[in-house]
């Protein structure tokens, strides 16, 4: 079984339609899936019973606050943007990765007193996501 360190990945994001390029400062990232069920009981049944719905899916990045956003591509994760996106866990673009577009539906600046100023954002799939 191979398993990873989670320091080498990159999340790449564009407007939609336009070139991805790589966000910098990344401390972490994670994709969430999430289904949703129906549920399908009638009358005689003892146990309810469900049937899958629809899919969706969340992309949450932290980075490191950097006041040079255009540099950093931070400034194209502006809230109500439609954007594409890839991340890639280990860094490796031959390695398995996710693709997706979706709208970024929050933005997060963190000013700790003892460590550095993040930044999160969350960005809402529409579509679906596709291990590429």
């Amino acid at each position: 079984m191979a398993v990873m360190t989670g320091n080498s990945g990159i999340v790449q994001v564009a407007l939609t339609g336009q070139t991805e390029a790589t966000v910098g400062e990344v401390r972490s990232f994670s994709i969430e899936e999430t289904a949703d069920t129906v549920e399908s009981t009638s009358m005689g049944d003892i146990s309810r019973t469900f049937t899958p719905s629809f899919r969706s899916g969340t992309v949450t990045i932290e980075a490191l606050f950097d006041v040079d956003t255009a540099g950093s591509n931070q400034a194209i994760l502006d809230v109500s943007k439609e954007v594409d996106w890839v991340v890639s866990p280990t860094g490796d673009p031959n390695d398995e990765g996710y693709t997706g577009s979706g709208i970024v539906t929050s933005k997060s600046v963190s000013v700790p007193y003892d460590d550095m100023i993040t930044v999160s954002f969350t960005i809402q799939t529409s579509g679906g996501i596709t291990a590429s």
